[in-house]
C-alpha cells in the first residue's frame, strides 16, 4: 500500500497545513503515507511523473481557489497514465457546490475537514468497503486530532512559512466569506499546542503565520500566545489575522512590545460604508475601528495591513472611494484592495437578482458587473488595485507618492493617475521599479503640473534609500545637492510578507 498527500501551493515559500493535518492522523497507515508538495507553477506533467514514479494505490489532494484549475488537469492526467490509482479531494473548494470546475474522475471527495475522514477512506479503501464518492462533511473534536507540526521538515522550517493555528471556525456572518459557514469556534488545547510551538522554535521556525481568522477573539489565548513570542530575544516574524473592533489594554501593551518587524496584523475592513455592511452581514463598529487603527499606527511598530473589497453588493465607486480616503486619513498602513469572489457555498448568492451581481465561473469567482459598477468599472478598479500594490503598497515611494494626492482625495487622484498610467503601459504587469518610477513623476510634473524639483527631490529620496541603485536618468538634474544616505537590503518592512 503506498498513499500519497500533495497539493499545489500557490507559491514555493508556503507550505500546506492541511497535508500534515492529514499525514499526522493516519495511525498504522502512516508508514505507508508520504507527503509530496509542488506550487502551481510546476508543470503540471512534471508533478504528475513524480506522483505516479512510486505507483502511489491512493493520492489525496488538496483543492484551493488558486489550484483547482491546475487539479482538474492534474486528475486528468493521472486516470490517463494509472487509471487504477484512487484520487481523494478534499479542501475549501470542494466542501461546497456547485463545483464550477469539472472534478469528475476523481474517486472520493471528502467535504468539510478531513483530518480524520482522509484516515478513515484510506482504510475503507484498503478493506474494499469504500462506497459512497462524496463523504458528507463532519466536525472532529479538535482536542482528539493529532498537530501536524513535527511533520514540518528542516527544508520547510529553513526556506519557508510555517502555517500554525490555535483555533478553527469565525463567530461572524460576513457573506462573501467561507469562514462564516463554520457553525461555531473551537480551540485546540493550548498547553499541547504551545509544546509543539516550543519545538519547532527549538528546531529553527523564525516564521509562523497563524491561520485562525479571528486571533484576537479570545483574550486569554492570545496574550498566552504573544507571551510565547516576547519571551524570544532572536529575530522572528509573526502574521495573525485580527478583528478591527477588539484590543482591549492588555493585548495593547503586549502589542506595544513587540520589535520593529517583528509582527504583522491582517485586519479585514472590507467597507466603512454601514448600509453596505449590513447588506453583507457584517458587523461594523466605526469608533473603535477608527480608535484602534490610530493605536495600532502611532503606539507599536507593527506592520498593519488592512483589506478593501470592491464590487460589495449596493457599493458604488463613490462609496468605494469614501472608505479608501477614510482609512488613508488615519493610517498611513498598507491597503491591500481585493475584488469580491462569489465563493460556492457563501451567502453572498443572496444578492444575485436585486444587485445583478454577475461573476465569472472560471477561478477566482470574481465579480464582472452588478448593479453599482459595470464591467469597465470592475476592469478599472482591478488595475487601480495593481498599480496601487506597484506604487503605495510596495514603499517603494515611501515619501512622493504622498505628492500625488496633498490635502486632496486620494481616491479621485490615484483613480485618474491609474486610468493615465494604464494608456502609457497597455498593462499592469512586467512594469520595472526604474519605469514606474519615472511614469510617476512625468505624471505629477507634466500632467499634475507640480514643481518638478519638490518631485525630484522627494523621488531621490525613494529611489535612492538602498545601496547598489543608479539615480536615474529622468532624476539627474535635482541630484546636485543630492546626499545619498542609503541603506542596504530591501524595502523590507513597507511591504507585506506574504
Amino acid at each position: 500500500m503506498k498513499i500519497i498527500l500533495t497539493t499545489l501551493n500557490s507559491r514555493f515559500t508556503h507550505s500546506a497545513i492541511g497535508l500534515r493535518y492529514l499525514y499526522a492522523n493516519m495511525q498504522e497507515l502512516q508508514e505507508h503515507t508520504e507527503i509530496k508538495e509542488f506550487s502551481i507553477n510546476d508543470a503540471i506533467q512534471t508533478v504528475c511523473e513524480k506522483l505516479l514514479i512510486d505507483t502511489p494505490d491512493i493520492i489525496g489532494i488538496g483543492v484551493y481557489i488558486w489550484n483547482v484549475a491546475h487539479v482538474a488537469e492534474l486528475i486528468h492526467i493521472i486516470k490517463k497514465v494509472s487509471p487504477q490509482t484512487k484520487i481523494i479531494l478534499g479542501g475549501p473548494e470542494v466542501t461546497y457546490e456547485p463545483y464550477r470546475v469539472p472534478l469528475d474522475d476523481a474517486d472520493y471527495i471528502i467535504k468539510g475537514e478531513g483530518d480524520l475522514a482522509f484516515y478513515e477512506l484510506c482504510k475503507d479503501i484498503v478493506k474494499g468497503s469504500a462506497r459512497e464518492r462524496i463523504i458528507p462533511m463532519s466536525i472532529p473534536n479538535l482536542k482528539e486530532i493529532a498537530l501536524p507540526y513535527s511533520y514540518y521538515t528542516d527544508d520547510d522550517i529553513k526556506n519557508r512559512y510555517i502555517y500554525v493555528e490555535i483555533s478553527r471556525g469565525c463567530p461572524f456572518e460576513c457573506e462573501f466569506c467561507l469562514s462564516s459557514m463554520d457553525e461555531k469556534v473551537r480551540a485546540f488545547n493550548l498547553d499541547t499546542v504551545l509544546e509543539a510551538f516550543e519545538i519547532l522554535w527549538q528546531r529553527g521556525a523564525r516564521n509562523f503565520k497563524f491561520v485562525d481568522r479571528t486571533f484576537n477573539l479570545n483574550m486569554k489565548a492570545a496574550n498566552r500566545i504573544l507571551d510565547f513570542f516576547l519571551a524570544k530575544e532572536e529575530a522572528y516574524f509573526a502574521h495573525f489575522e485580527v478583528i478591527p473592533d477588539h484590543f482591549p489594554t492588555s493585548l495593547r501593551e503586549k502589542i506595544k512590545s513587540f520589535p520593529h518587524g517583528a509582527l504583522q496584523l491582517e485586519i479585514g475592513i472590507q467597507t466603512l460604508n454601514l448600509e453596505i455592511a449590513n447588506n453583507i452581514s457584517r458587523q461594523l463598529k466605526l469608533d473603535k475601528i477608527e480608535e484602534n487603527i490610530a493605536f495600532l499606527e502611532n503606539e507599536t511598530t507593527a506592520h498593519i495591513h488592512l483589506d478593501l473589497i470592491v464590487g460589495l453588493p449596493g457599493e458604488s465607486i463613490k462609496s468605494f472611494g469614501k472608505n479608501l480616503d477614510k482609512l488613508m486619513s488615519i493610517s498611513s498602513c498598507e491597503i491591500q484592495i481585493g475584488i469580491l469572489k462569489k465563493l460556492s457555498g457563501t451567502y453572498i448568492k443572496r444578492h444575485d437578482e436585486l444587485f445583478g451581481m454577475v461573476y465569472s465561473d472560471i477561478p477566482p469567482y470574481d465579480i464582472l458587473k452588478n448593479s453599482e459598477l459595470s464591467f469597465h468599472d470592475i476592469q478599472i478598479m482591478k488595475r487601480f488595485a495593481r498599480f496601487w500594490d506597484l506604487t503605495y503598497n510596495s514603499g517603494n515611494f515611501k515619501n512622493s507618492i504622498h505628492l500625488l494626492w496633498k490635502e486632496h482625495s486620494v481616491f479621485e487622484n490615484f483613480y485618474s493617475f491609474s486610468l493615465w498610467i494604464y494608456v502609457q503601459t497597455d498593462s499592469t504587469w512586467k512594469i520595472s521599479l526604474q519605469r514606474m518610477g519615472e511614469l510617476l513623476f512625468t505624471y505629477m510634473v507634466e500632467v499634475q503640473k507640480q514643481d518638478a524639483s519638490e518631485v525630484g527631490s522627494l523621488m531621490l529620496e525613494d529611489m535612492m534609500k538602498l545601496k547598489g541603485r543608479a539615480i536615474p536618468s529622468y532624476l539627474k538634474a535635482y541630484a546636485d545637492n543630492f546626499s545619498i544616505k542609503a541603506k542596504s537590503g530591501t524595502s523590507g518592512f513597507n511591504k507585506r510578507q506574504n
